[in-house]
């Protein structure tokens, strides 16, 4: 009976966001998927992205909820001080038992437009605009569903032999258009002091993504805001403090928190972050709550950053997760700059 109730609240979550974006907890580390205002923002020629995410592992097995964002961007000069900044972002997500599952894939540019600072000094400033379009498609896994008209009275269990009595139900959704938008302002000070500010805008043209071929349900509106920097305390140890605000039809999300980086600055630059962050939200009983108190650690080597985070979870549902949340991995690469010229100051994520 306990595995029925457990099963019967991840069924309702999975329906509750069927229509809603995934998240990560490492949220600074899929830039492209946070804001297209992020695309080219970032010190080196290029930079490629891969995170992973897992959760509800442990209660549903075989059938977590895995999101998988990988991106890749360029940033060129054109003007002055001046810069263009081209990304391909693609975002892949599976939920649960039905198998519910979004699949996009985005191309990006955005405009770097220098307010203040210099090629050579330290301190700068910009501000960032960019845009994103793409194509997605949404897919269920009927095989795995049985509906109320598939209950057996008389062998007191569901019989998926029988008519499920629902038509015009498709396995996919058409494959529909999506726009984006986004917005950041940054200033570096020095090498270990920055503060950034920004917002997006998600699925601005309402792309229709029912399952129905009589119904037009849109994924709503998903605009957030963030914010963030680099805090130095001493020539070692520095804070990147973050924030982030979603919101998305009824549904609303805030995860804060800080890593602590510190760096013995060798040849080999290598650094270490640790940190904890807390996330709140109002997915369970419409009310909000403290959804999960999330641990990260990220090793920086020369061209390469390797996190880690797991997810505690604390809301309701921590009776049946025992407080197992969700595992995390990001990896990104940058490539130094090949050219003194297309150098560019920028904050830490």
């Amino acid at each position: 009976m306990k595995n029925i109730y457990i099963s019967f609240i991840f069924v309702c979550i999975a329906s509750f966001a069927k229509a809603q974006d995934p998240h990560f907890s490492q949220f600074y580390a899929a830039p492209q998927q946070l804001n297209p205002a992020m695309i080219g923002v970032f010190k080196g020629q290029y930079r490629a992205t891969l995170n992973y995410r897992d959760q509800w592992n442990s209660i549903l097995s075989g059938s977590p909820y895995r999101s998988i964002n990988a991106g890749f961007d360029v940033r060129v000069p054109v003007v002055k001080e001046d810069y263009l900044g081209i990304g391909v972002n693609i975002l892949s997500d599976k939920a649960g038992l039905s198998n519910f599952s979004q699949n996009r894939i985005h191309l990006g540019a955005s405009y770097m437009k220098q307010l203040g600072g210099g090629r050579y000094r330290s301190n700068n400033q910009y501000l960032v605009a960019a845009f994103q379009y793409g194509a997605g498609q949404n897919a269920l896994d009927y095989d795995n569903l049985w509906f109320s008209s598939q209950y057996d009275k008389g062998a007191n269990a569901p019989n998926t032999a029988l008519s499920n009595g629902e038509t015009g139900i498709q396995a996919t959704t058409k494959i529909y258009s999506d726009l984006n938008a986004g917005l950041m302002w940054y200033a570096t000070f020095n090498e270990n002091a920055s503060v950034y500010v920004g917002g997006a805008a998600n699925h601005i043209n309402g792309p229709v993504v029912s399952f129905r071929t009589t119904s037009k349900e849109k994924l709503p509106l998903r605009w957030l805001v963030h914010a963030g920097g680099e805090i130095p305390m001493t020539e070692e140890l520095s804070l990147l403090p973050a924030f982030v605000y979603m919101q998305q039809g009824k549904a609303t999300m805030i995860n804060v928190g800080t890593n602590f980086r510190y760096n013995n600055h060798d040849w080999r630059e290598v650094a270490i972050r640790v940190g904890a962050w807390t996330r709140i939200s109002n997915k369970l009983a419409n009310a909000v709550n403290t959804d999960a108190i999330v641990l990260t650690t990220f090793l920086e080597m020369e061209k390469f950053m390797i996190g880690l985070s797991y997810d505690i979870n604390i809301s309701k549902l921590n009776i049946a997760t025992n407080n197992r949340g969700a595992f995390e991995v990001s990896l990104i690469y940058s490539q130094p700059e090949s050219r003194k010229k297309s150098s560019v100051n920028c904050p830490k994520f």
